[in-house]
């Protein structure tokens, strides 16, 4: 008897451990996320017409519709940049050393002749996980729970409607790289220097203060940068640089014909749900708004002491995004 009442309780402990102190909740939203799942399946078939039975034709520059057809519908797109340089690396090579984090978060709101929105997420906040005591890092949720866990954590804190993201794309820094170079270099303007080598992560930033032409690589400096451990905000800064001139990139002349080959490129080294052709509608989508993207980020409250993780501004009403997006909210 006593070794049954062990083993019971061994089996409570580890039920509660995967799925938390109150796990009839968490199975119900595990049957509902897959539930939802397939309903957005055959939802989000409303979106995208379907295929053209003709021969493709190649793109033409000044026309985003010959890409492939604009969304019918807005789409909201969960973007999970990885501190690793390729999906399958067993070890980031970054800190904390070991699999890949979530190094940069991002939610893309992206809706025919409308600008961009994108909302990029502290991954320094505090969130609370399954089976954890302590708080943790939103970065530590891709680790944890993969891209499912990450999307589910980031709907919940900023009030996201039911079956948001619709898609995700997890990007390891090499498919950055790719980007960047197959739209051939994009222009960023820098306020000051950057200089700073790293010989155990093997990572170097040697970027000069104005106006510079990053090829892949030197956009990866720019997105990776940190000077110190506190020093996420000013990262994200430097990355909405990026992210503007990606966009200013793919507003040039050429861009267009362009993508087809950078999407097929990239298909191979990100993890997505998103079909290339889907992809190719997304920037066509993007490409169909002459408006520069509308970049937000959510409100935090004011830093204490040397706190590494930070909380949410209190009492904000949801959703957070993307209303935020029209009022041009910072952190």
């Amino acid at each position: 008897m006593k070794g049954e009442a062990a083993r019971s309780e061994a089996s409570s402990k580890q039920r509660e451990r995967w799925l938390g102190s109150r796990p009839f909740r968490t199975i119900l939203r595990i049957a509902a996320a897959v539930g939802g799942a397939a309903l957005m399946a055959g939802g989000l078939g409303l979106i995208w017409p379907e295929p053209d039975p003709m021969a493709e034709t190649p793109p033409t520059a000044d026309d985003p519709a010959s890409l492939a057809p604009l969304p019918k519908q807005p789409v909201m797109v969960l973007v999970v940049g990885l501190d690793g340089d390729g999906l399958n690396d067993m070890s980031n090579q970054a800190a904390p050393l070991g699999p890949a984090n979530a190094d940069s978060l991002m939610l893309l709101n992206v809706s025919a002749g409308g600008p961009l929105q994108v909302l990029q997420l502290p991954i320094e906040l505090a969130v609370n996980l399954p089976g954890q005591d302590e708080l943790q890092s939103l970065s530590a949720t891709y680790r944890q729970g993969g891209v499912s866990l990450t999307a589910d954590v980031i709907a919940e804190v900023v009030g996201l409607d039911e079956g948001k993201p619709d898609r995700y794309v997890v990007m390891p820094r090499e498919a950055l790289r790719t980007l960047v170079d197959g739209l051939g270099e994009v222009d960023v303007t820098l306020n000051q220097t950057y200089s700073r080598q790293d010989l155990a992560q093997n990572y170097s930033v040697n970027l000069q203060a104005g106006r510079q032409t990053l090829n892949g690589q030197q956009a990866e400096q720019l997105a990776r940068h940190k000077a110190n451990p506190g020093d996420e905000e000013d990262r994200r800064r430097r990355q909405q640089k990026l992210l503007s001139g990606i966009h200013d990139q793919l507003n040039q002349p050429n861009a267009i014909t362009l993508l087809p080959t950078v999407v097929g490129a990239l298909s191979l080294q990100i993890e997505t749900d998103l079909t290339p052709p889907e992809i190719l509608s997304l920037a066509a989508g993007v490409l169909s708004s002459q408006e520069a993207p509308e970049i937000s980020q959510l409100q935090l409250a004011p830093r204490v002491g040397q706190q590494l993780l930070r909380e949410l501004k209190p009492d904000q009403p949801l959703p957070l995004w993307p209303l935020l997006a029209n009022e041009g909210a910072g952190s």
